[in-house]
């Protein structure tokens, strides 16, 4: 044994070690999860009528697993549903979740499924960010992504944002094209913020396939054992992006504090 364990190691992927208890994920004491359904734990069911009825329950959700790993206190701010627009425009405000009371050392977010695929909300670019003013952001995916981000910024300056991009699935062209172009505009915006990093599903994890879906789904969401997975993959692919860059993260323990050493 030796301290180079503790490294990424040549040629490394992003989840070639799928850790357990967090890893170093278990540094952020707080986490945020910013998103949808799939990060609040929703799943399908079937009423008397036969009728297809969803059930956020967050204990189930990714984020929850993850949280008992670490043994991190994690706040799952989201909804099935959710996009980031409605994140901005009315759904964090109804539900106090820009309380400092709420901040969090490390935020991750999944918001992009329902902003580009469900509702056709234009993707944008870098220029749609004002950094001066946030709500002078263009009225685009990449505006109100980045409008949440600037806000938690002002609560929390220093805290790490983590971007997680959609997974990759059996699906159309349209699918594709618009789940490329997701993961291209969380790049650059990770980019543009400091502290900030990308969990690329989209290119590292392994495809859900429509065979996969029968044992980890329920119908379009995941079922049990799929969120305890998705867990296994957010968290390993956090530990590799820590060991990856751990001059980063040295001060984690410092956020919210005010406390820093001058190096």
């Amino acid at each position: 044994m030796n301290w180079e364990y503790f490294m990424v190691q040549p040629d490394e992927k992003p989840l070639d070690r799928l850790v357990e208890n967090g890893g170093f994920c278990s540094i952020f004491r707080t986490i945020g999860c910013v998103g949808d359904s799939l990060s609040s734990g929703e799943f399908e069911a079937t009423n008397e009528k036969g009728d297809t009825v969803y059930a956020d329950m967050f204990e189930y959700s990714w984020g929850q697993f993850l949280g008992r790993a670490c043994g991190s206190k994690v706040y799952n701010f989201s909804r099935g549903g959710m996009s980031a627009k409605e994140y901005v425009e009315s759904f964090a405000e109804a539900n106090d979740f820009w309380n400092k009371d709420k901040a969090c050392q490390a935020y991750i977010f999944a918001l992009g499924v329902n902003d580009l695929y469900n509702f056709g909300q234009d993707v944008g670019t870098i220029s749609d960010i004002c950094a001066e003013d946030y709500t002078q952001n263009a009225k685009t995916f990449v505006g109100y992504y980045a409008q949440i981000v600037q806000r938690l910024k002002e609560i929390q300056p220093k805290a790490k944002f983590f971007f997680m991009t959609m997974p990759r699935e059996e699906k159309d062209e349209r699918i594709e094209r618009l789940g490329a172009a997701h993961r291209e505009a969380l790049y650059a915006m990770a980019q543009y913020f400091d502290n900030a990093y990308v969990i690329d599903l989209w290119q590292y994890a392994p495809v859900f396939t429509n065979e996969i879906k029968k044992s980890f789904f329920l119908g379009g969401h995941m079922a049990a054992c799929g969120y305890a997975v998705m867990a296994k993959f957010v968290g390993s692919y956090i530990d590799y992006i820590i060991r990856a860059n751990l001059k980063d993260f040295k001060q984690v323990a410092f956020i919210g504090t005010g406390l820093e050493k001058k190096e």
